[in-house]
């Protein structure tokens, strides 16, 4: 929905005046988290060589340091919606935004492998906060008409967190003349990587002062008054009224929002719709995306890149990976999200393919993986057109859809469960390549990668519905 020129336009759904000022304020600052998600997860690309030589860690040591975030994300995402549910959307991300602060400090001061997987942890729960609580709250603050494309801003903000992270890493690492080279103060530069967190944190907190809590949180809360102050400011004086008696038609009566409501109540079967999340959440992990932006650096040393060169690749998968999800936003609302998912599903099929059959031409060349000019050239296109795939489908539509397609009633239940599993998986991915690679080869590594692609486009046909245009109150 474009409004005529201003800060407002017509709302679809009547004659009000939408408040598209007010609306960019609260995804602007939503989507900090986004960001936060994005560099909190990136910013251990380019950091193992110093986190190796500081602890003395073993290949499976590598990955548990790694890893260690995404356990806290899984734990962060299944207390979050939940949590979100009995003390608000925006009380929850200031928590989180916290969490970011002292993940950051400790992190960069750890002594200790053990230090620095419970700072990593700490971090991780505030991502996993931020991960299903940001898509969550712009949905529920924005009209169906125009929710995809900005939901879709939080994917655009994780990967411009995660570009800003290999930005500020290579940065660091060139003034420095390396990752562990002695950098400001006597630290390593690998030390600053993580304190350069705090300042985007910072802000963060701040800036979720400036908006306001979710009106469908205020409904739940009986606190009616205070949700059509602020739908009336979104939506127009004449929509507060009437969205709040469809918000509080939508919920239960009888009962306070609980994960029973997962059930069907006359099979006590878990419902379709929060199986079609779980396959979303899981799928968009067993692709492998993140062992691009977790290991970029590493792969392709791994293959003959110098270091210098492997962290710039890394930040031109990021800047490609914004152009593509600034498709996304264009056509989102147009096209749909399931012919996005499935678009993605066979790109990634085929370009993970051929990956695959790349690294099947690497041979050892003085105790490391080498791959020829042209089997080089092919691997980088391939990545890079990988990356292009997932950001034009799978990255942005499962947050958008994990944030709009459950029914108002289940939505922080269904929510937590499927941010549980998305972050489960996520750590099982990151913590098993440095063992496949080693063990299985990167062939037979990324061709389980391009199987999940392909079996996620047939899942995808199977279970998933279409929620462009719904409004949250018609989900079900």
């Amino acid at each position: 929905m474009a409004g005529p020129t201003g800060a407002s336009g017509p709302d679809i759904a009547g004659n009000d005046r939408v408040n598209m000022a007010f609306i960019a304020l609260i995804v602007a600052v939503a989507t900090i988290g986004g960001f936060m998600f994005g560099y909190d997860s990136g910013v251990i690309n380019g950091t193992q060589d110093g986190l190796e030589a500081a602890f003395n860690l073993s290949a499976l040591g590598t990955g548990f340091n790694v890893g260690a975030i995404l356990l806290g994300c899984a734990f962060g995402a299944f207390a979050a919606g939940r949590l979100a549910d009995a003390v608000g959307r925006r009380t929850v991300m200031q928590i989180a935004a916290v969490m970011f602060i002292i993940s950051a400090v400790w992190a960069g001061a750890a002594d200790s492998s053990a230090h620095f997987i419970l700072a990593r942890f700490i971090g991780g729960l505030g991502v996993g906060a931020a991960s299903v609580l940001s898509p969550a709250y712009i949905s529920e603050v924005t009209p169906a008409s125009i929710r995809g494309r900005l939901s879709s801003v939080q994917q655009i903000m994780i990967i411009t967190g995660l570009t800003g992270a290999f930005v500020a890493n290579y940065a660091l690492a060139k003034t420095a003349g390396g990752s562990t080279a002695e950098f400001w103060l006597g630290y390593p530069a690998w030390r600053w990587m993580f304190w350069l967190q705090v300042v985007p944190a910072a802000i963060y907190l701040v800036a979720l002062l400036a908006i306001p809590e979710s009106p469908r949180y205020l409904v739940v809360k009986k606190r009616d008054a205070q949700a059509e102050a602020v739908l009336s400011r979104l939506f127009g004086q004449g929509a507060g009224a009437r969205k709040v008696a469809e918000i509080r038609a939508s919920l239960t009566a009888d009962h306070k929002p609980r994960f029973a409501d997962l059930l069907d109540p006359l099979t006590r079967k878990v419902r379709p719709i929060v199986w079609a999340g779980l396959i979303l959440a899981v799928f968009q992990q067993l692709v492998g995306i993140n062992i691009v932006f977790y290991y970029g650096a590493v792969l392709w040393q791994s293959v003959g890149f110098s270091e210098n060169d492997a962290l710039q690749i890394n930040i031109l998968s990021g800047v490609l990976s914004i152009a593509a999800c600034l498709g996304v936003v264009a056509v989102i609302d147009k096209i749909g999200r399931k012919p996005l998912l499935l678009i993605g599903s066979i790109g990634m099929f085929i370009t993970l393919g051929v990956l695959a059959w790349c690294f099947s031409k690497a041979a050892m060349v003085d105790g490391a993986l080498h791959l020829d000019d042209q089997p080089g050239l092919t691997a980088l296109i391939s990545a890079n057109a990988y990356v292009v795939f997932f950001n034009l489908s799978w990255g942005p539509v499962m947050w958008v859809m994990l944030g709009e397609m459950f029914p108002n009633q289940m939505r922080g239940s269904a929510l937590a469960v499927a941010g549980f599993a998305q972050w489960i998986a996520n750590f099982a991915i990151a913590v098993s390549f440095p063992w496949m690679a080693a063990t299985l080869g990167l062939v037979v590594t990324y061709g389980f990668y391009s199987a999940s692609a392909l079996i996620s486009f047939f899942l995808v046909q199977a279970w998933v519905k279409e929620t462009r245009g719904r409004e949250l109150e018609d989900m079900g």
